[in-house]
């Protein structure tokens, strides 16, 4: 797996605006991140948000925003609409559900699928939450502490 973009945002613009209208909070792509073991990616929103917090980053695949992209011809939105932390290519994420994996020495656990919400369908696209599903990306516990660099 080849990590190809790292975001973070300092607050939330969706979780949490539940009948509301979003943040707006910039997601700021960087080319290194410090993951601490048990807290999340240094600068994000749920840095240290809650003990054992099963979703201290998130992955997302590549492939996923390419298809997503010609399926719908958005062409003016980044991968950054979808909110997942950690872009990836080559691997299947939904095959990490329930395992443990490393990732530049970085240790993780996949807890769950990142489940696209209805927000996706303003972030991204009118279809993309269902789309999506199946699709949304992998929510992960950080079991080690490093940093995680964009290759």
């Amino acid at each position: 797996m080849k990590v190809r973009h790292i975001f973070i945002s300092e607050d939330h613009n969706y979780f949490g605006h539940h009948n509301q209208p979003p943040g707006t909070s910039e997601v700021k792509e960087v080319d290194a991140a410090t993951l601490v073991e048990g807290k999340g990616i240094e600068g994000d929103r749920f840095f240290d948000y809650k003990e054992n917090y099963k979703g201290q980053a998130t992955f997302f695949e590549i492939e996923t925003f390419h298809e997503l992209r010609e399926r719908f011809g958005v062409f003016d939105r980044g991968v950054e609409a979808f909110r997942r932390n950690i872009i990836v290519e080559g691997v299947d994420l939904n095959s990490l559900i329930g395992k443990e994996f490393e990732v530049q020495g970085i240790r993780f656990e996949g807890v769950e699928e990142a489940r696209p919400c209805y927000w996706m369908e303003q972030a991204f696209c009118e279809g993309a939450e269902k789309a999506l599903a199946g699709k949304g990306g992998l929510r992960v516990r950080i079991l080690s502490s490093g940093v995680l660099k964009v290759e």
